[in-house]
């Protein structure tokens, strides 16, 4: 029987992402048994994973190194006689801990340094363009996974599904007070990444107001982070459709949001964790993109609409945008985004 480490990425989507990575060890190896070592932020996630046997908190911050600390959790974890560790993130100190656990199947793609370190180094990681993709090759042996067509491209992995209780749905519908009559919008305004991942506050609140206009209620969401920015745009909706517009950013934990992304029929969002959670929920997601692309990170829905502009500077990869005009963002309107929803 496998015993599998996954040391799992350190971002919401990626996290999400790797689940298509989970499932086809699980549809390899029925009784394997896979535990994911990852930031506490993340449990929440994984616990909707029935592939994961348990989450294993990562007491390190995200890019601290601390070599004595990852010895003693390797250490730790020799007992649980792991026969094989996938190695997610890129980094050399990434894999210091399945190499200090004495794992003796340490799978990875090459990093920094890494070597030793990872005993089944993966050389041919531009093969594969998705992100996804690059996932479940390392489920592959390395002889198999020469190029892309080897696994047939997004349509032959099998993608993404966050398991919902239909109970645990009702009470934190119910805790919030949250009406589901009428068909509901979601909203994720935020981007965690920059500015430049922003489709502009201004934007969203005139989509939340052609929305309530049109009968259907909306529900902004995020983290504290972005309070400020759905507290704007609910600022700007008239009194008339107040209570048809609630706004949940900082208020939910994560797997509150889990729960009430997946009553949402549609989801608009930026480039962000929140988009890949609403995709593995089931809901119809309108991903805005702005410096970025969906040609490596989208999410995996067949519901799905992908909404950017064509201009030369983009995708750029930059946090904010290096010609201050942001044009590839400011240049979609609100209408086009409610058009795709009403006439659908």
């Amino acid at each position: 029987m496998k015993k599998i480490l996954i040391i799992g990425p350190s971002w919401v989507g990626d996290m999400v992402m790797s689940q298509s990575l989970y499932r086809t060890l699980k549809e390899q190896n029925p009784d394997a048994i896979i535990d994911v070592l990852a930031p506490a932020w993340c449990k929440p996630i994984l616990s909707r994973m029935p592939e994961v046997n348990q989450a294993i908190e990562m007491p390190l911050a995200h890019g601290e190194f601390k070599l004595a600390q990852r010895y003693k959790i390797g250490k730790s974890l020799r007992s649980n006689q792991y026969t094989h560790a996938y190695v997610l993130p890129n980094s050399a100190k990434s894999a210091l801990i399945p190499f200090f656990a004495r794992i003796p199947q340490r799978i990875g793609w090459k990093g920094e340094s890494r070597f030793g370190l990872l005993n089944d180094i993966r050389l041919n990681k531009q093969s594969f363009t998705f992100m996804s993709e690059r996932y479940v090759a390392l489920a592959h042996p390395k002889q198999q996974m020469n190029n892309s067509s080897s696994l047939g491209g997004l349509s032959n992995i099998l993608w993404p599904q966050l398991e919902i209780d239909k109970n645990q749905v009702l009470e934190t519908t119910t805790k919030f007070s949250l009406s589901t009559e009428s068909k509901v919008i979601g909203l994720c305004p935020g981007a965690e990444f920059g500015p430049a991942k922003k489709w502009p506050t201004k934007h969203y609140a005139e989509l939340a107001t052609q929305l309530l206009a049109n009968g259907y209620n909306v529900w902004l969401f995020g983290s504290n982070k972005d309070a400020e920015t759905t507290s704007e745009i609910l600022q700007k909706q008239s009194l008339e459709y107040k209570n048809n517009i609630v706004d949940l950013a900082g208020k939910t934990s994560l797997e509150e949001a889990i729960d009430l992304l997946s009553v949402c029929q549609y989801v608009v969002s930026n480039d962000s964790g929140l988009m890949h959670v609403s995709a593995a929920v089931g809901c119809h997601v309108i991903g805005i993109y702005g410096s970025t692309s969906p040609d490596y990170t989208p999410p995996l829905t067949n519901k799905l609409d992908i909404v950017n502009t064509d201009i030369e500077c983009r995708p750029c990869f930059k946090r904010e945008c290096p010609l201050h005009h942001l044009k590839c963002l400011n240049e979609i309107s609100p209408t086009s985004i409610v058009e795709r929803i009403i006439n659908d």
